[in-house]
């Protein structure tokens, strides 16, 4: 069973949005951990895009952008919103609506959906039920410690009244 939590300073939330974007800040955090050595080596096949369906191959799909290229540009320097800029001179500039259902999504992902087997997987690895939570997203806050169990126990209980 894996560890639980997995506390990585320095890593956000992906419900954290850059210019209105989810996960893209999460992306630019694993690039700068991952070069000063503080991810978990097991997390290396989710980086990037060496897995199609994980969220770095996604967002980079996304925005049309090369991960390779994000990740050096990354790895130079600039602001959240800058890289974010850069990426949009580089692959595409979404529109606000195609935001808006990139956002979607992405939040939802695992609820209902071809994802919904991963979560249970994953949840599963820490040792919890299927059905703790319900989207990747919250799956992924509640493993590295911004929601605790007893906050999901209580959303649960106040969405049954």
């Amino acid at each position: 069973m894996a560890t639980f939590p997995t506390i990585i300073p320095g890593l956000r939330s992906p419900f954290e949005q850059v210019k209105g974007l989810v996960y893209f800040g999460r992306m630019l955090d694993k690039i700068r951990l991952h070069a000063q050595g503080k991810l978990p080596p097991e997390w290396e096949a989710a980086r990037g895009m060496k897995n199609p369906g994980s969220f770095d191959a996604r967002c980079c799909r996304f925005l049309h952008i090369d991960y390779a290229a994000l990740e050096a540009q990354t790895l130079k320097g600039g602001s959240d919103e800058q890289l974010l800029e850069w990426a949009f001179q580089h692959g595409r500039r979404p529109s606000d609506e195609e935001i808006e259902i990139w956002n979607a999504f992405m939040m939802k992902r695992g609820w209902r959906d071809a994802g919904t087997q991963r979560l249970n997987e994953r949840l599963a690895e820490i040792g919890l039920p299927p059905g703790t939570v319900q989207t990747m997203f919250e799956f992924i806050d509640l493993d590295e410690g911004r929601l605790t169990l007893e906050q999901v126990r209580a959303k649960a209980a106040a969405d049954k009244q």
